[in-house]
């Protein structure tokens, strides 16, 4: 059975593994059609993502379709089309026992820390499988991306006449705007590609895009746009130890600043940036399992449109040829999608 393997950093082969046979008690053997290429799926190709284990075949954001169910199995049944959330956990942990099992102390991602959907049939845990009657395998591929953006929004708390921040335009950016615009809170978007600002206020009427220019001269613009109380909720979605350590400079007194991209590198700030404005400093990781359902519900209902997202497709052949691609920001690359099959 095909698949393709990141065998080291920057390195992807095409590998045969073996068929996975028939699902036990509680789970389900599903076909891979769709794959979305997140930022931990470029982390891991080019060695700066800390969850991820070599070698692996990646793939967590997926569309897939139910093939076979094992014993006991009632959420879904052979035919259904389904997103995947990709978020093995353990069910004993604290974090689990509490109901956060997107930290499970133990947790398995799928396509990070054990193999993934990036080949043509795997068994999965059935309770993980969200079916949809309406979206396509694509839109089902993205719903695990949206998942981290709202995940991030609950986390960040905003809420109406809120001013908000979100520093970086990309995927997970753009999921946590999606989620973010649905609070009613005013929001602002900060990248250093311009191209990407133009995106935010094209596709979704994004009235304020500052870009960064590395020298504080952003800050005047962000004072202005804030009436000078600078921002209630900041959300770092860059990944980059620079930006997530400077982040906090845009935070209003009291107020939230969220991490949610991850970096390998070491994140350092003043003291007396954090203690002065009393500011709450949160991670985000993962999603929890109701975001699923209710992802699946405002992409039925038209309340999100995925249209703008996908800019790059490419098929299950074309992966090894292209995939260095989708780490650079000039190509225009948002959301590249792996047609795994028809």
């Amino acid at each position: 059975m095909k698949a393709l393997q990141f065998e080291e950093p920057k390195k992807i082969i095409r590998i045969e593994i073996d068929d996975p046979g028939q699902p036990g008690p509680g789970q389900a053997l599903v076909r891979t059609h769709r794959m979305g290429i997140c930022g931990t799926d470029l982390g891991g190709f080019l060695g700066k993502m800390p969850f991820f284990k070599y070698p692996r075949v990646p793939g967590h954001e997926l569309g897939v379709e139910v093939v076979a169910v094992g014993d006991g199995v009632s959420n879904v049944q052979v035919g259904n089309h389904c997103s995947v959330e990709p978020y093995m956990n353990c069910g004993e942990c604290y974090a689990c026992r509490k109901g956060n099992g997107n930290c499970c102390e133990n947790l398995n991602v799928i396509g990070v820390m054990v193999d993934g959907g990036l080949c043509e049939r795997f068994i999965i845990r059935a309770d993980k499988l969200h079916p949809s009657k309406k979206l396509t395998m694509e839109q089902l591929a993205l719903v695990e991306t949206l998942a981290i953006g709202c995940h991030a929004t609950d986390r960040g708390g905003a809420k109406e006449g809120d001013h908000v921040l979100i520093i970086g335009a990309g995927p997970i950016g753009l999921a946590t705007l999606e989620f973010t615009r649905l609070t009613g809170a005013t929001v602002t978007v900060m990248d250093m590609v311009e191209s990407r600002l133009k995106f935010c206020r094209e596709n979704y009427g994004i009235q304020h895009t500052v870009l960064f220019q590395g020298d504080g001269s952003e800050i005047d613009p962000m004072k202005e746009i804030t009436g000078g109380d600078m921002y209630a909720v900041v959300t770092d979605a860059t990944g980059h130890n620079g930006s997530m350590s400077n982040a906090l400079n845009y935070c209003a007194h009291t107020g939230v600043l969220v991490y949610v991209g991850i970096s390998t590198a070491e994140v350092s700030f003043p003291h007396p940036w954090l203690h002065r404005r009393e500011l709450d400093i949160r991670g985000s990781r993962n999603a929890l399992p109701s975001d699923f359902p209710r992802i699946i519900r405002l992409i039925e209902d038209g309340t999100i449109n995925t249209d703008p997202w996908v800019t790059h497709r490419c098929g299950f052949d074309e992966v090894i040829e292209n995939f260095e691609s989708y780490t650079r920001p000039e190509t225009g690359v948002i959301k590249a999608v792996i047609e795994v099959a028809n």
